[in-house]
């Protein structure tokens, strides 16, 4: 039986530090307390620091040179032990809209990945962004491959994904979406509406109707006007709606995270970082599923038209510019990057916690909110 014992640290529960012992075995965490007496257990000194559930990024396109749409096992590998080294222990792979060939060979990747050894972040399972989006608000997306709605599509992919795919991003206003949106959660899919210029009546009907969060909040989405709150009202205002927010300086002005945060709440706020394969990476040329992408001063763009294109955000800066942005402690964000993906992609009760039965997936912290080590149910993975 494999056991580690972490004490000596200050550790995250019910959003404040408490200076606490946790005990994990075979990968779950199975006590909590003042002191636990485990002699036969690994020791884990924390020196003081705390100890944070680890990060979820459940929306990322790549990472250290690796797109998620080309991506081989080994590629889903090399993203993965990069997350781990800024403090994410869970990831979606976030499929761009591609082929259908292109997508199930990316299914096909993912499940010979999981029968890998792994010595990084664990990920969690599959992000499908289209097909089903908005020509006019496409963004990246390649615009020939958007179609209407197609359900015997997503049964497809998620007969071959094996139930795995988590997530998926839709605009409300492709004929028919709202009503077949039942159909896509009935499949085990969460449902997130973007991409989109839906007017407010439409994104209102798509929330009634099962859609439990907003892609990219404030990007590749009509925006709010006084007389047309659109789909970007109508999330800000429904508080059945996560929100997700790319934290970088470049896609919301900090404050408009505040405004976000203000509007629905340190619980309803999830931290992406629909990062591209140049994360880690200095600027210059990379891709984005079939398109070609420039990075200049670490903003990704479009070649052909200079449309932003993902960004080179890492979790563990996302924590660093939250705190920036808002003038808040770590304690009242870190919700954002852990316990609210968890509860929005149905995981928490694995994962996003320090909690007994969870998975012992920890981040350290040290003094400057940085990230210095990681564990993945109980193994140090940086």
């Amino acid at each position: 039986m494999s056991r580690q014992l972490f004490y000596n640290g200050r550790v995250y529960r019910d959003h404040r530090f408490e200076t606490l012992c946790v005990l994990s075995e075979n990968g779950v965490i199975t006590e909590i307390g003042e002191w636990i007496y485990a002699p036969e257990a690994e020791r884990i000194d924390l020196k003081g620091r705390r100890l944070v559930p680890g990060f979820l990024d459940i929306h990322t396109h790549g990472a250290a040179g690796v797109d998620v749409n080309s991506a081989d096992p080994d590629g889903y590998e090399k993203i993965s032990r990069f997350m781990a080294s800024q403090g994410t222990t869970g990831w979606l792979g976030s499929v761009l809209t591609d082929t259908k060939e292109q997508t199930l060979a990316c299914i096909e990747a993912y499940k010979q990945w999981k029968g890998m050894e792994h010595k990084g972040a664990a990920m969690m399972g599959i992000h499908l962004e289209g097909p089903f989006l908005s020509p006019e608000y496409k963004g990246a997306m390649p615009e020939h491959l958007l179609q209407s709605k197609n359900i015997p599509l997503i049964e497809e992919y998620q007969k071959a994904a094996q139930g795995e795919i988590r997530y998926i991003t839709v605009s409300p206003e492709v004929d028919g979406m709202v009503e077949d949106i039942p159909k896509l959660k009935a499949l085990g899919i969460q449902v997130a509406i973007g991409h989109s210029g839906a007017d407010y009546d439409t994104a209102r009907a798509a929330v009634a109707n099962g859609a439990m969060a907003s892609t990219h909040t404030g990007n590749a989405m009509k925006l709010l006007h006084q007389h047309f709150p659109a789909i970007w009202g109508a999330v800000l205002e429904d508080d059945r709606v996560y929100c997700e927010v790319i934290c970088d300086g470049r896609h919301l002005h900090p404050g408009t995270v505040r405004l976000i945060l203000k509007t629905k709440g340190l619980e309803r706020v999830v931290a992406v970082t629909d990062s591209i394969m140049a994360a880690g990476l200095p600027d210059g040329e990379y891709r984005l599923g079939v398109n070609e992408v420039v990075v200049i001063d670490g903003d990704a763009k479009l070649k052909e038209n200079g449309t932003r294109a993902g960004s080179t955000l890492t979790s563990g800066k996302a924590l660093k510019n939250l705190i920036a942005f808002t003038g808040r402690p770590a304690e009242e964000l870190i919700p954002l990057l852990t316990e609210n993906p968890a509860k929005l992609l149905g995981m928490d009760g694995q994962r996003g916690f320090i909690r007994q039965g969870l998975f012992a997936d920890f981040v350290v912290l040290d003094e400057n909110d940085g990230v210095e080590e990681t564990y993945v149910q109980g193994r140090r993975v940086f």
